[in-house]
C-alpha cells in the first residue's frame, strides 16, 4: 500500500461527519478526499499527453535514427518524459504521499557525444516507460473515481430529484427490473441505499486507486538505491575536496609564517642577544640594536594579525558576513565596490560565512596581484538556499583557478560545503568569479 495514504471510514458515533480512529489513527476529512479526487482526475488529461507525446516521438525517432534525424527527436522525447515524470511526482507529493528520491544522470562531452550522453540515462527511460504504461491505469482509475462519485452524490440526492423524471405506466427504473414492482417511493429508498453504500465505501475505494496510481510512480519513476550511490559518492568528492582543501590552506599558513613572522622572530632574537652582550660594556651602541628590535616585534604582530584575518577574522565572528567583508573591502589596494544584500539580523551557519568571506578576499587577493584592475566589485546576497558571491574587476583578465594565480583552493573550499565555482576571464577582462554556497541550517 503507498505511503501516505489512509482512510477512516464514517464513525456512526459523529452523525454525518467524517469519523476519527482511536488508537493513533489519523483524522481523515473532506480534504483527503478532495487530494484524492484531484490526483486521479488531474493525472487523465496528464496521462493522455504523455502517452500520445511519448509513443509518437518514440515511433519517429527510432523510425529514422537510421539517418541520425532520429537522435535529437528521441533525446527530445526523453526530455519531455523528464517532464511528464516530473508532474506526476508533484501530483503524487500534492495527494500527500512521499516518494523516494530519483536521479537523474548529467550529460557530458559536447555535440553527438552529449547526445548519446543523455540517451543513457537509465531513469529517463523509465520515465519513458511510466508515460507508456500509467496510461491505461489513469484511465481505469479516473473513470472509477468519476463514476463512483458521481454515483454516490446522485443516490443519496435521489429524492430531490428522481421525482421528476417522467415514467412510464409499466415497470421502471433499477428497482422495478429486479422486483417487477412499479413504486416511486421504493425506486427512491433503493437509490438512496446505493448512494449510501457508494459514499461510504468511497474513501476505500479512493484508497486503492490512489495507491495503485502511486504505486506505479514509486516503482518507475524513483531509484532510491541509484539515488544514494550517486549522494554518496558526492559526499566522497567533497570530503576529499575539504581534506585537500585544508591542505592547502595548511600549507599556505606554513609558508607564510616561515616567510612573514618567524623570519622577523629570528632577526629579533639575534638582535636582542646582541643587546644582552653590549649592555655592560657598551649601552649605546646598544640603543639602536632595541629600537630595531621593536621594529621587529611590531612588524611580526602586523604580519600575525594579517594572517589571523584571513585565517578567521574576529569580525567575522562577532560582526557577521557583512562587516567582515567591509573590512576586507577597504584592506584592499584596488577600489572595491561592497553590495551585501543580507535580510537584517540573519546569521548564516559559521561555514557558510567563512567560505564566502575566503572567497571573496582570495578574489581580491587575486585581483591587487594580477589583475591590474581599476575597480572590482563584489555583490554578495541570498538567493533561495543558497548564497551567490560575485567578484568582478576590469582587469587584463586571463584569470584560472590554476596555480600561481591565488584560486586554487577556491574550488576545493567550496566542494567541500557543496557550493560551485565559476570563472570567466577572457583576455582583456573583465573578469566575473561566481561562487554558489547552498544555505543549510540557517539559524
Amino acid at each position: 500500500m503507498a505511503a501516505g495514504v489512509g482512510f477512516a471510514l464514517p464513525s456512526a458515533r459523529r452523525g454525518a461527519g467524517w469519523g476519527l480512529r482511536r488508537g493513533g489513527a489519523r483524522v481523515v476529512g473532506m480534504d483527503r478526499i478532495a487530494r484524492s479526487y484531484a490526483y486521479l482526475l488531474a493525472g487523465f488529461p496528464l496521462g493522455i499527453a504523455a502517452f500520445v507525446v511519448v509513443v509518437t516521438g518514440t515511433a519517429a525517432g527510432a523510425g529514422t535514427l537510421v539517418v541520425w534525424v532520429g537522435l535529437p527527436v528521441l533525446v527530445a522525447v526523453l526530455a519531455a518524459a523528464r517532464g511528464f515524470a516530473a508532474a506526476e511526482r508533484a501530483l503524487v507529493r500534492a495527494a500527500g504521499i512521499a516518494l523516494p528520491a530519483h536521479h537523474h544522470r548529467e550529460p557530458r562531452g559536447r555535440g553527438i557525444g552529449r547526445l548519446w550522453s543523455r540517451l543513457a540515462d537509465a531513469q529517463s527511460w523509465r520515465d519513458l516507460l511510466h508515460a507508456v504504461v500509467a496510461f491505461p491505469l489513469h484511465v481505469v482509475t479516473f473513470s472509477v473515481a468519476l463514476a463512483w462519485g458521481v454515483g454516490a452524490v446522485g443516490g443519496v440526492t435521489s429524492a430531490a430529484w428522481l421525482w421528476s423524471i417522467p415514467r412510464d405506466d409499466g415497470v421502471s427504473g433499477l428497482f422495478g427490473l429486479v422486483t417487477g414492482i412499479s413504486s416511486l417511493a421504493a425506486e427512491i429508498a433503493s437509490t438512496t441505499l446505493a448512494g449510501v453504500l457508494l459514499l461510504v465505501t468511497l474513501p476505500l475505494v479512493l484508497r486503492v486507486l490512489v495507491a495503485a496510481q502511486a504505486g506505479l510512480a514509486r516503482a518507475l519513476l524513483t531509484n532510491e538505491a541509484v539515488a544514494l550511490r550517486e549522494r554518496a559518492a558526492a559526499l566522497e568528492s567533497s570530503r576529499r575536496s575539504a581534506v585537500q582543501a585544508e591542505a592547502q590552506t595548511l600549507r599556505r599558513v606554513e609558508r607564510d609564517l616561515h616567510d612573514g613572522p618567524q623570519q622577523r622572530l629570528v632577526r629579533l632574537t639575534m638582535d636582542l642577544e646582541a643587546v644582552a652582550r653590549r649592555l655592560d660594556d657598551d649601552p649605546e651602541r646598544a640603543r639602536p640594536l632595541v629600537a630595531g628590535a621593536l621594529v621587529q616585534s611590531r612588524e611580526a604582530l602586523a604580519e600575525l594579525r594579517a594572517l589571523s584575518r584571513g585565517i578567521a577574522p574576529p569580525i567575522l565572528a562577532d560582526r557577521g558576513l557583512g562587516p567582515a567583508l567591509a573590512a576586507a573591502a577597504a584592506r584592499c589596494p584596488t577600489p572595491v565596490v561592497l553590495d551585501v544584500d543580507l535580510p537584517d539580523g540573519l546569521r548564516m551557519p559559521e561555514a557558510v560565512e567563512s567560505t564566502a568571506y575566503f572567497v571573496v578576499t582570495e578574489a581580491l587577493t587575486n585581483v591587487a596581484k594580477h589583475a591590474g584592475a581599476s575597480q572590482c566589485v563584489v555583490v554578495v546576497g541570498v538567493d533561495g538556499d543558497r548564497v551567490l558571491v560575485q567578484v568582478r574587476d576590469d582587469g587584463r583578465g586571463g584569470a584560472h583557478p590554476g596555480k600561481g594565480h591565488g584560486l586554487a583552493g577556491l574550488a576545493d573550499r567550496l566542494a567541500a560545503v557543496e557550493g560551485a565555482l565559476d570563472l570567466v576571464s577572457p583576455a582583456g577582462g573583465p573578469t566575473v568569479l561566481t561562487a554558489e554556497i547552498p544555505l543549510v541550517g540557517v539559524g
